[in-house]
């Protein structure tokens, strides 16, 4: 099994998109086939003839060609990765290829020449020069051969893995959409924010008014961002200060939000909901008691938005479809490079978001 996914590995690359052993295997040995007929005028029947030294010569020269070439694209697609350096990566490719191509034609041309003596029947009908020229015009029409095959299938993979990032990017957006929707209007949530609501209306009737007006500002922000890829920082950390409002009602001083973030940051982007449903997973997963508070922290450190929180793991394990993290790392993964940090010690658990320009 070992050996067999060794040899897969020989041929299949990333960089080249598909397992390309049948075109190896088959092309190969039509396109040395075709190049003596079509650029050297051989034949089988009359002058200059067609025979087994002349395709054998032909094979070997076609199969460096193509193997070398089929190296050095994916030599430049690792070298130039990014799609905003095609055009670099392309200049780059024809000269290491064309170079690659000019060596390796004439010195086999040379070699094989010495040893199967392949001009001879043609040497009082063309002059060197002529024989040259059809060689490495032969060797210039299996390069673009091969150019053709391998740029044509990397694009339409290329293609192919955008169309289908964009669809994982509407399905993951939907996906926490949905979750945070879940999380707030389950039943467990309204009947917690009812209790709170019925609690404090008899003593303080403002406070429930503010309470109310708190709530559905929290609700008609989910309804708002459903179609955004993403937010203002800004305005995240307004419908934030809501939701702590809510927490706060609730809790009481049980529980502690802080949010320290530089004006400098605000007009800076992260993803709709992710704040929120990270201090959804705090209050799920730890204990909030009057002896044991929950403190939620919200601050900007580099090029990252930082939200961590003391940990107190309840004893019973919660339920949890983790929808709410993989959310943010796969949407995050999507629209940057940088990473959706994750760490966990002891006593806290934090993650780290990347904030977007």
């Amino acid at each position: 099994m070992k050996t067999l996914e060794r040899k897969s590995k020989l041929f299949y690359d990333d960089k080249i998109g598909f397992d390309d052993r049948l075109l190896l295997v088959f092309i190969i040995p039509l396109t040395a086939f075709i190049i003596p007929i079509v650029f050297f005028g051989r034949r089988f029947n009359i002058e200059p003839y067609y025979d087994l030294r002349i395709y054998f010569s032909a094979l070997i020269i076609t199969f460096f060609n193509w193997a070398g070439d089929r190296y050095l694209i994916i030599w430049a697609r690792k070298k130039y990765p990014n799609f905003e350096d095609t055009k670099k990566r392309l200049i780059f490719q024809i000269l290491i290829v064309l170079v690659y191509m000019l060596v390796i034609t004439n010195t086999l041309g040379f070699v094989l020449d010495f040893y199967f003596d392949l001009c001879r029947d043609v040497r009082n009908k063309k002059s060197v020069t002529d024989i040259i020229i059809d060689s490495n015009s032969a060797s210039i029409f299996c390069t673009l051969c091969i150019a053709a095959v391998y740029e044509t299938r990397y694009f339409m993979t290329e293609l192919k893995n955008s169309i289908q990032e964009k669809e994982m990017f509407k399905r993951e957006s939907l996906e926490a959409q949905l979750s945070a929707l879940k999380t707030q209007v389950n039943p467990h949530f309204l009947f917690n924010n009812l209790n709170t609501l019925c609690a404090i209306i008899p003593d303080e009737p403002k406070q429930a008014v503010n309470f109310v007006q708190q709530l559905s500002k929290v609700y008609r922000h989910i309804l708002e961002v459903k179609d955004e890829q993403y937010v203002e920082l800004a305005h995240e950390l307004e419908v934030i200060q809501s939701y702590a409002f809510l927490l706060k009602t609730r809790f009481g001083s049980n529980i502690n939000i802080v949010i320290n973030v530089g004006e400098e940051q605000l007009k800076r982007k992260v993803i709709p909901l992710a704040v929120q449903l990270l201090m959804e997973n705090a209050i799920k997963h730890n204990i909030i008691s009057i002896d044991r508070h929950l403190s939620i922290n919200i601050y900007t450190e580099d090029n990252y938005l930082i939200i961590t929180n003391n940990l107190q793991l309840k004893n019973m394990p919660v339920d949890s479809t983790s929808l709410g993290l993989n959310n943010i790392r796969n949407r995050y993964q999507l629209i940057t490079d940088l990473p959706v940090i994750v760490a966990e010690t002891e006593t806290d658990f934090t993650v780290s978001i990347p904030l977007l320009d």
